[in-house]
């Protein structure tokens, strides 16, 4: 083993016996090295073997999988061959793990600080009164405002981002030589993300550390990363610097991929693969991209490419590699028609506040009132039938929160929640009657979390028909099976289990089912964030299509500005809980009016190693919104001053509905900012 190499996998594949006894390849002869410093990125649709690779890194492999051949060796150490007690010294210690779901890795039951000191005890040299300041140092690093609060909490207190931040804190704690990401950054914000990127590529360069991250975040990737590895089905098809693989990929695959990725510039939907990956085994004796290649010959099916030195000494699997460069990396994906402006309200939020905190049983007996900020405040938004309102900011601005109203699941403070025809909406979900659930309905960012494993997709799909409808015998086949051929799956999908479908195909029958109430409204919380970048813009598409075809209205959360950008008619901007700006997407992204929606579009990431986000090195996130003036004060790039601080800002109007809550006057602010957004205006 190399000298410098930390990680170094060898001719590597996995597999599984499969039912007719057979051995069905996850791996295909991967080779792998991470030097001492190095940060290489493994891309690729869902069931690449991403996962499957990094967790062999650690010596860990899933319940029926085996090595068929190869070795993997951390440091001089094969992994493989070390017994329990050898690799719980070297898993969380020197090779550090931060998975993408971060609730995998926090107890529920301990507090933040309890969590992180016991890291610190297994995993480093601190005496135990150093521990205490060691969490709070490792909580600063990862951007998690008051750390003296964060550490007395438990993870269920902690937003999702802010859970991911923890996680990161305590693969940091040992000081690792190498750091395995699987999908880290998945659940942050763009600030976060991009501060996060900037902490791991600094501690790789000062440390020494090796990094292996997985992601199906390009622009993530061309932030940190020094190589990248595609794969697919498998197995790699293309190796190289970042620069070769995301400025000039010499594979059909990664620039379909780079296609599917929608652009913050760009208002149109991004195009979506064609097809699927083979299933394991099932690639044939041909490249496994054949079915979904535009350049594929006669010889792409009947023999298996090696991989090669091809265009810029990247490494490449295929056999027309001189000819990728005839394919787009350019989404040509359909523009999202507008919604009508003139069209009949379909509900209304007027003046909703809302608020976790609960005043303690003294202070309701004493008459006291209740002074902290509202979680969400003053929040007034009319939503047209047939719009779709995307909601943006930071991990804590109150998006999900305020869906969770809308739903019934929180009942708000103050305000109300009227439907277009003049209908209140009670406040829980308890008091609302079986039409008010079936006209608003929510689309999880997990569909894991809404989709009974024990229950087939006909079982799901069949409750709210039952439910709604009285649907029952072969009218409610009829219906689960159209509203299967809606989101473009099928009738043979009926008996299968969700534990038997893809996650884009699982996202597919939670929005079937929501559709399957024939709702008015749709709220969707993050519904692409965990999906790779090709079934995103699948899933992307079906949701513009569905609209059009049904007029029904969404309201849209995602941390992702790009993909807000082109789904979304109208745009709102949250701080802390109180609305900055709103209008329509083209104007708010072209020339943002508001200093905290610029700081949003300056943190975007781009698939692009040349461009890197323009960050404020002394921006710290809050945990509270100040109590009096502007909520965004102690961030804000433009202050202006006392005025700032004590006085709430005014709403100010522009045209096309688009307003802004600042102190600046609007012509000052866009003289300000539009040369310094790298973003083309709105005629263009």
């Amino acid at each position: 083993m190399n000298k410098s190499s930390i990680i170094e996998i060898r001719d590597i594949s996995i597999g599984f016996t499969g039912r007719s006894g057979h051995t069905l390849p996850v791996l295909r002869n991967i080779n792998l090295t991470v030097k001492r410093g190095e940060t290489v990125g493994l891309v690729g649709e869902s069931g690449s073997g991403k996962s499957t690779l990094a967790l062999a890194a650690m010596g860990y492999l899933k319940r029926g999988l085996r090595i068929l051949e190869g070795t993997c060796h951390f440091k001089d150490q094969n992994m493989f061959t070390l017994g329990r007690t050898e690799l719980e010294k070297i898993r969380g210690g020197k090779l550090g793990l931060v998975p993408q779901n971060s609730g995998q890795s926090l107890t529920p039951t301990l507090r933040i600080g309890q969590q992180l000191t016991e890291a610190l005890r297994l995993h480093s040299k601190l005496k135990s009164e150093q521990y205490h300041r060691r969490v709070l140092e490792l909580l600063t690093q990862v951007r998690l405002p008051d750390p003296e609060t964060v550490v007395v909490r438990f993870p269920h207190e902690l937003s999702g981002g802010q859970q991911q931040r923890v996680a990161i804190a305590m693969a940091l704690a040992g000081e690792p030589d190498a750091l395995l990401l699987d999908e880290p950054t998945t659940g942050l914000d763009v600030t976060t993300q991009a501060h996060i990127l900037e902490l791991l590529r600094d501690l790789a360069a000062d440390t020494g550390m090796a990094m292996l991250y997985v992601s199906h975040d390009l622009g993530a990737i061309a932030q940190v990363c020094d190589r990248v590895m595609v794969m697919y089905a498998g197995e790699v098809v293309l190796e190289g610097t970042t620069r070769q693989v995301l400025k000039a990929p010499s594979h059909p695959y990664a620039r379909g991929l780079l296609a599917s990725i929608p652009k913050l510039s760009d208002p149109h939907l991004p195009s979506a693969l064609k097809g699927r990956p083979p299933a394991p085994g099932g690639a044939g004796n041909g490249c496994a991209f054949v079915e979904r290649c535009g350049i594929a010959s006669e010889i792409c099916r009947s023999t298996r490419p090696s991989l090669a030195s091809g265009p810029g000494n990247a490494l490449v699997r295929c056999h027309h590699a001189n000819l990728s460069n005839r394919l787009s990396m350019t989404p040509d994906g359909k523009k999202v028609c507008n919604a009508d402006p003139n069209a009949e309200p379909a509900i209304y939020l007027d003046n909703l506040s809302i608020r976790y905190s609960k005043q303690s049983l003294i202070n309701r007996l004493c008459g006291k009132k209740d002074i902290s900020p509202a979680t969400v405040d003053n929040i007034s938004i009319t939503l047209t039938k047939g719009e779709t309102l995307g909601l943006v900011g930071e991990s804590g601005s109150g998006k999900s929160t305020i869906l969770k109203t809308v739903a019934g699941l929180l009942p708000p403070a103050n305000g109300s929640i009227v439907f277009g025809d003049g209908e209140n909406l009670p406040r829980e979900v308890e008091q609302r009657c079986p039409n008010h659930l079936r006209r608003i309905q929510l689309v999880f960012q997990n569909p894991d979390d809404s989709l009974n494993p024990r229950h087939t997709i006909a079982e799901i799909l069949e409750q709210p028909l039952k439910l709604y409808f009285s649907l029952t015998g072969q009218a409610l086949l009829e219906r689960s099976t159209e509203l299967l051929e809606l989101v473009r799956l099928g009738a043979h999908y009926l008996d299968r289990l969700p534990s038997q479908l893809s996650g884009g195909e699982k996202q597919r029958v939670a929005i079937a089912r929501a559709f399957a109430a024939e709702p008015d409204l749709i709220l969707c919380d993050e519904v692409t964030s965990a999906l790779d970048v090709s079934v995103q813009a699948a899933v992307l598409n079906l949701l513009n299509e569905l609209k059009q075809k049904q007029g029904t209205t969404y309201v849209f959360v995602s941390h992702d500005l790009a993909v807000v950008r082109a789904l979304s008619d109208r745009v709102a901007v949250l701080y802390q809980g109180r609305l900055c700006e709103i209008g329509p997407a083209a104007d708010v992204y072209s020339t943002p009016s508001h200093p905290y929606t610029e700081v949003l579009l300056n943190a975007v990431l781009e698939p692009d190693p040349d461009i890197r986000p323009k960050l404020t090195t002394d921006d710290v996130v809050e945990l509270a919104p100040p109590t009096q003036g502007c909520p965004f004060q102690r961030r804000c790039p433009r202050k202006l001053g006392k005025i700032c601080d004590t006085e709430n800002p005014p709403w100010q109007q522009k045209e096309n509905g688009h307003s802004i809550c600042c102190h600046i006057a609007i012509e000052q602010l866009e003289s300000m900012q539009f040369e310094e957004i790298n973003i083309e205006p709105a005629s263009a």
